[in-house]
């Protein structure tokens, strides 16, 4: 199989395998929410920055730094048992009848 054809699920399941070889946490007591909340903010703050610089490829480029923040985000995830697939479908729905301002 491709990288490409890899689901959200077995992402999740992978970056979760990775989390226990390196001791980054699997389960709620394992870790801080507010810690991991802020690592996630600051991945996105590094890709801005990568952006700005215009840098958009390689070693800490804009899309390196954007998969950051999801590989986090699809970390914690994984830790709380969330489908976020499935999430995402819903908001994407309830966008679909929302009022933009």
């Amino acid at each position: 199989m491709k990288s490409s054809e890899l689901t959200i699920k077995e992402l999740i399941n992978m970056i979760m395998q990775l989390a226990e070889e390196k001791k980054f946490g699997t389960k709620p007591e394992d870790i801080n929410v507010a810690e991991k909340m802020v690592l996630i903010h600051s991945e996105v703050s590094e890709a801005f920055e990568a952006y700005r610089r215009k840098n958009m490829d390689g070693r800490h480029g804009f899309k390196e730094e954007l998969a950051d923040v999801i590989m986090r985000v699809f970390h914690l995830c994984g830790i709380f048992g969330i489908d976020i697939q499935a999430e995402i479908l819903k908001k994407m729905e309830y966008n679909k009848t929302r009022e933009w301002k």
